[in-house]
């Protein structure tokens, strides 16, 4: 399918499954060189993140245990700037390497809040690994040890990205066409 409709948006294919899962095999493949001997806890955000997860824990060839944790900071398809914890963290990360992974870094906020209820748990060290980034959008320094794509700040759907809850299913990336508000 190279168009797709979500409600009142038409979204048209801008990454293929294949170019995706090409990408998670590098980042899984950096991932496993550089935290070979350190037992990584992989912190999945959800629910965005679950596609690309289950990918990158198909290529994680090093011991390691993954968990998940729940944020809420979009409502339909923008920010509203301020992050809500739904699920957290129940196990104990002190003196733990962490690697958060997420579906997408835009500005930055949901990372950031993360980071620092993270922090106040007295992990060993904690990367980031991303599927996306936009790196226009950013609007905190982060420093994101592993991106699969950098990407324009577009409105996107699919590989486990939503439109108001749709979309999550596709395992192409889209860019939205247009808008019929």
């Amino acid at each position: 399918m190279n168009r797709i409709k979500i409600k009142d948006k038409e979204f048209t294919i801008s990454i293929t499954g294949e170019q995706i899962q090409r990408e998670v095999k590098r980042v899984a493949d950096e991932i496993n060189r550089d935290l070979a001997g350190k037992n990584p806890l992989f912190l999945s955000v959800l629910n965005g993140s679950f596609m690309f997860t289950a990918d990158l824990m198909r290529n994680i060839t090093i011991p390691c245990e993954v968990t998940f944790v729940k944020l809420a900071s979009y409502q339909r398809a923008t920010t509203t700037g301020k992050v809500k914890e739904v699920l957290g963290l129940s196990e104990d990360i002190s003196d733990r390497t962490v690697v958060i992974v997420e579906d997408i870094v835009d500005t930055g906020l949901t990372m950031e809040r993360l980071l620092e209820t993270l922090g106040t748990r007295n992990p060993k060290e904690i990367h980031i690994a991303t599927l996306l980034v936009k790196p226009e959008k950013l609007r905190i320094d982060l420093d994101i040890k592993y991106v699969a794509m950098r990407i324009p700040n577009d409105f996107i759907v699919g590989y486990g990205l939503d439109y108001d809850g749709f979309g999550r299913n596709y395992s192409n990336i889209y860019t939205v066409v247009s808008e019929n508000e």
